[in-house]
């Protein structure tokens, strides 16, 4: 993607801009070398119940996204067939998360309406923990997020109200990490950008996201691929409007970030 369209000109907002694509086209596999996988996999054997985990209700969402994923070409059909020969709840998410390259989340609407995390296998998680939010709102999730339910909550909802079957919706998320690791899960004390600033030991941190509905479950399949480019290499619009962006962030989304400490510097060094 181009990334100078991460940052919308002018003052701070949330938005929620959706692309629409063919779900294989973003759950399909990428990587021709196999070293995502691998690394997926590798973290899951290490803790399994801390990557893939889900609730006792999680099963028909989880079939769902299974079934739906034969359909989206040779790829994920592999993936999702060698998931289902699976045994197990436990067993069977931690296989999602060493058969496809996105992280997988999955949202099941309850008799009041909310969507709430169900089950997922969360193998790149950007400083937060599967396990603490399963059985949460997305509201609950979000308000984390200093000014995101305010701007977005109601937005959201109506989206997911409306989302239909047979198209992946995508959406996209940014921050600044000290670290190129996909993995930054907070039990590893990953530390956050500090000053002094070096451009070229701090990646602007990309989540690529896709919402699929699956309708006959009353859910919504979330997927995640992380992508990381260096602060030194961005050049031209990407790195003045970054640097706009970061000008325009409010203090408590900062803070948020972990931003404070080298937010006025990252300004000065962005060209």
């Amino acid at each position: 993607m181009d990334l100078a369209a991460l940052f919308p000109s002018g003052a701070h907002r949330f938005h929620l801009t959706l692309r629409r694509v063919a779900p294989g086209d973003f759950f399909g596999p990428q990587d021709t070398s196999g070293a995502l996988l691998r690394e997926r996999v590798r973290w899951i054997e290490a803790d399994a119940a801390r990557y893939a985990a889900g609730r006792s209700d999680a099963a028909r969402v989880v079939d769902e996204f299974l079934e739906l994923a034969a359909g989206w070409g040779p790829g994920c059909d592999a993936a999702a067939r060698s998931v289902a020969a699976t045994s197990g709840a436990a067993a069977r998410l931690a296989a999602i998360g060493g058969a496809f390259e996105p992280d997988i989340l999955l949202l099941r609407r309850g008799a009041d309406g909310e969507f709430r995390l169900a089950a997922g296998a969360l193998c790149f998680p950007t400083g937060w923990a599967l396990e603490e939010k399963l059985g949460l709102t997305l509201d609950e999730i979000h308000g984390v997020v200093p000014g995101l339910n305010a701007a977005l909550a109601g937005t959201i909802r109506q989206f997911l109200d409306r989302l239909r079957p047979g198209s992946a919706y995508l959406r996209d998320n940014w921050g600044i990490s000290a670290h190129a690791d996909l993995n930054q899960h907070p039990f590893r004390g990953l530390s956050g950008p500090q000053a002094p600033v070096d451009l070229g030991r701090l990646w602007l941190r990309v989540e690529h996201q896709a919402l699929v509905a699956l309708p006959r479950a009353g859910g919504v399949l979330f997927g995640i691929r992380i992508a990381n480019h260096r602060l030194d290499r961005l050049t031209g619009e990407t790195a003045v409007l970054l640097r706009e962006g970061l000008r325009e962030m409010p203090e408590e989304l900062a803070a948020y970030k972990r931003l404070t400490g080298v937010r006025a510097e990252l300004i000065r060094r962005l060209t």
